[in-house]
């Protein structure tokens, strides 16, 4: 099986990606698709989160061992596949790529092609520009600095409430994509 999952941002309008990858590759093969697809670099800690539809983080899926000692299953990247813990269209992630602001993506498992797999992953469809992969702590002051002095609260983006229908980018579905046609 084939798995599509679609990755916006609410920090930049206008971006998204399509991840196409196999179902039974690792969630760390995921993990090194979507920084490619972005162009970050592979030196920071990341993790996976399947999230319920409200998106409250249900599963921690890690780059490494935490070691933290609960009782509760540890996924590692690398020994999880995606079939492990996605079974079905509409599941939701979030992709923490910034550990130390906890920044993220939000995926959704959009579609699961039957009959089909794919050797490696791949960038079926690439909009607009990624934020940056880290900002420093002083950075992250000064922009929240000025969210606050605008009168948006700290729940604006990623709470309960949020909808990545509501960031879907126009136009995206429509992208010429002529060379993903013969992709399976």
């Amino acid at each position: 099986m084939v798995y599509k999952f679609l990755i916006l941002s609410d920090e930049v309008d206008h971006f998204a990606r399509e991840i196409s990858i196999d179902s039974e590759a690792t969630f760390l093969e995921l993990n090194n698709a979507i920084l490619d697809s972005v162009n970050y670099t592979h030196d920071q800690l990341t993790s996976f989160f399947i999230c319920e539809d409200n998106w409250e983080k249900k599963t921690e899926v890690t780059l490494m061992d935490m070691e933290t000692g609960y009782e509760e299953d540890s996924w590692i990247m690398a020994d999880t596949r995606l079939s492990e813990l996605l079974e079905e269209e509409k599941q939701r992630m979030l992709f923490v790529f910034d550990n130390m602001t906890e920044r993220s993506f939000f995926m959704e498992l959009r579609e699961i092609i039957t009959g089909k797999n794919l050797d490696k992953p791949l960038c079926s469809k690439s909009m607009g520009t990624p934020p940056p992969q880290t900002i420093d702590f002083d950075e992250l002051e000064k922009k929240n600095a000025v969210t606050d002095d605008l009168g948006i609260d700290d729940d604006f983006y990623g709470d309960a409430g949020f909808d990545p229908d509501e960031l879907d980018p126009e136009g995206f579905d429509d992208l010429d994509m002529s060379d993903d046609k013969d992709l399976y």
